[in-house]
């Protein structure tokens, strides 16, 4: 007699209960801030200093003080220059100091007219075309950052924009959370790496592995250290090797395949032998099987086979579960409602992720092959519509996207 089938879990339930499996990894280590793109920060960055350090002209022109300039057309004498990076003396009453972008405004100046209001005037005098107004064309000292602001917090992962923002506040070196390490292999007699063996030469029932190539990719974009070992022979023994090897110095072990009700593997058993597993079924599609389990002291995670429901499922639950376990504060990815240029007349009792791509209109096209053994729509796509479940969509309806750009991230 067949054992009942388990109810399906809800996707937001499963990501909440896969979570909560994250503790953050506590060891961290300091590393130049031109090598921390992608990591995360372990400890909270306090800048030692006002940006800009003094207040400084955002614009080539003249520094002037707006109270001696009542009309257009006033000429004034040029008493000094003042280039970036040069020192400036106090404005003397009176006159007008040449100055440059990102040069310090002199003492007793409080605007500056841009190059283009003004117009050279006999001797070393400068006409000063457009009346100012107080404080015009000044950056002001501490407008970007203050001395004691917290600019990165802790958990931050360092985008370029970020690195930036450390180096302008004189940081060289940062303090990230260690790089996650995971073990990546499959299983299964019918995979062949390419390159082994020419297409025209593979035996009936043989597939190349794909999934390691993307999987290895997806890891290491998630500021991962990958071990890759391979392809594991399809038998107890070396599943059980494979799996007590990376336990021992991986904080990750992933697989791919062989998570699947029913299906006869030694992936299963041999967690279970080692250690726990929890097997899931998710009301998603594509990636309703998925796995998450403990061997020693390494968290396993198992997606399923198909290339799609792989992809799919690392976005969603695993991209999450390792930027926590780095310390990131911050995973989910922000929900656009934009156009559907497609209709979806055949609803689905599971919730559905399909692959989608903006048009010239800012529109969402459909990939017409939505299976999930299809990985061309995973490279032509660039988002994914979230649709709920037993909902049809119809064009010119507002759907919930979700950009690749920013799951890749």
């Amino acid at each position: 007699m067949n054992a009942p089938r388990a109810p399906l879990r809800a996707l937001d339930d499963a990501l909440q209960d896969l979570l909560a499996h994250a503790l953050p990894i506590e060891r961290s280590e300091t590393v130049s801030t031109f090598d921390a793109a992608g990591r995360v920060l372990a400890e909270d960055l306090v800048s030692e200093l006002q940006v800009p350090p003094q207040d400084n002209s955002s614009m080539d022109g003249y520094a002037v003080r707006s109270a001696e300039i009542a009309d257009e057309g006033v000429p004034l004498p040029v008493s000094q220059r003042i280039p970036a990076g040069a020192p400036a003396l106090p404005l003397a009453p009176g006159t007008a100091a040449r100055i440059f972008t990102g040069a310090t405004v002199p003492a007793g100046a409080d605007a500056i007219v841009m190059q283009e209001d003004t117009e050279p005037d006999e001797g070393d005098k400068v006409r000063i075309l457009r009346v100012p107004s107080p404080g015009q064309w000044i950056r002001r000292s501490g407008e970007d950052v203050r001395r004691g602001d917290v600019v990165l917090a802790r958990g931050e992962r360092l985008s370029a924009a970020a690195l930036g923002l450390a180096a302008s506040v004189g940081r060289d070196r940062l303090r990230v959370a260690v790089r996650p390490r995971v073990a990546l292999f499959s299983t299964g007699d019918e995979l062949v790496m390419p390159g082994e063996v020419p297409p025209a030469q593979m035996k009936p029932g043989a597939i190349y592995n794909s999934n390691r190539f993307f999987l290895r990719a997806l890891l290491r974009g998630a500021g991962c250290e990958v071990s890759d070992l391979g392809i594991v022979p399809d038998r107890r023994d070396a599943t059980l090797e494979a799996l007590e090897a990376a336990a021992r110095d991986h904080d990750v072990i992933l697989t791919s395949g062989g998570v699947s009700v029913g299906e006869e593997d030694h992936i299963k058993p041999a967690v279970q032998q080692l250690g726990s597993l929890d097997l899931w079924q998710i009301a998603m599609k594509p990636g309703k099987p998925f796995a998450y389990g403990r061997v020693g002291p390494a968290h396993f995670l198992g997606l399923p086979g198909n290339p799609v429901s792989s992809f799919v499922t690392f976005l969603l639950l695993v991209r999450p579960f390792l930027l926590k376990l780095q310390g990131a504060t911050r995973w989910s990815v922000p929900v656009q409602h934009l156009t559907a240029a497609f209709d979806l007349p055949r609803a689905d009792k599971r919730r559905e992720f399909l692959r989608v791509r903006r048009n010239a209109e800012g529109e969402l096209e459909l990939y017409p092959n939505q299976s999930s053994g299809v990985l061309t729509s995973a490279v032509w796509c660039d988002g994914l519509v979230d649709n709920p479940a037993n909902t049809t969509i119809a064009r010119g309806d507002r759907v919930a996207f979700l950009s690749l750009a920013e799951l890749l991230q």
